[in-house]
């Protein structure tokens, strides 16, 4: 799974272990990587339907019987 690359400086000694692992673990690395990649963009777009739905929602929300929660 390929992502959007977002060139950042990356610490040598980071480079270096990865560098030293053989070929299979890196390919895990790279997984893993583009795994935490997806659950950043699914919290972005989480964040995003919860502000989009907020104004819909006070109308609902905003209540005397609601106060307490």
């Amino acid at each position: 799974m390929a992502t959007a690359y977002n060139p950042k400086p990356v610490p040598q000694a980071l480079i270096h272990k990865i560098g030293a692992l053989p070929r299979e673990r890196i390919a895990e690395v790279e997984d893993f990587v583009d795994f935490i990649a997806m659950k950043d963009g699914e919290r972005a777009l989480t964040r995003a339907a919860a502000a989009t739905s907020a104004h819909a929602f006070a109308a609902v929300w905003n209540n005397p019987e609601d106060d307490v929660y």
